[in-house]
């Protein structure tokens, strides 16, 4: 038998609910039909180099922000919570000043239960996961600190 102490397991989930990451990718690939759809019209106008500019970097965004809500991951591991995103949000517990779940149960398979996560010099992030628990885990492991740290010596 091993004398080692359990670690903590951590929690992991995608950051939106598989409807919503179904839903993103049928509307990047019906933008992208649309857009071979309207080719031959779109190559009888006379195009401007910036306006070519601003719809390549808006087909870009559609893509990028798609990509990042069908890949997106949310894990809680310890006392951090992280979700991979555009750029990696990463929070510890102990830096955490106030939270506020959002999560309507009913409206979940559209809507994913999200954590405001307001840090001790001001600083707001949003956290998005599937799994709700996962949330609510990072809010009682923020819980714990606060009890820790009022409780007498």
């Amino acid at each position: 038998m091993s004398d080692a102490v359990d670690a903590p397991v951590a929690l992991e989930s995608p950051a939106y609910p598989p409807f919503v990451r179904t839903l993103a990718v049928v509307l990047v690939i019906d933008l992208i039909g649309f857009g071979l759809w309207s080719l031959p019209s779109l190559r009888s106008v006379d195009w401007s180099t910036s306006s070519l500019l601003v719809l390549g970097v808006a087909a870009l965004c559609i893509l990028w922000v798609g990509y990042w809500i069908v890949y997106s991951r949310t894990r809680l591991e310890g006392d951090v919570l992280t979700q991979t995103w555009l750029w990696t949000k990463r929070e510890h517990a102990a830096d955490v000043a106030q939270l506020k779940l959002v999560h309507w149960r009913w409206l979940e398979r559209v809507i994913a239960p999200r954590l405001l996560v307001r840090r001790r010099n001001g600083a707001v992030t949003w956290f998005h996961s599937a799994d709700a628990r996962l949330l609510t885990g990072f809010a009682e492991r923020v819980a714990e600190r606060i009890a820790m740290k009022k409780a007498p010596p």
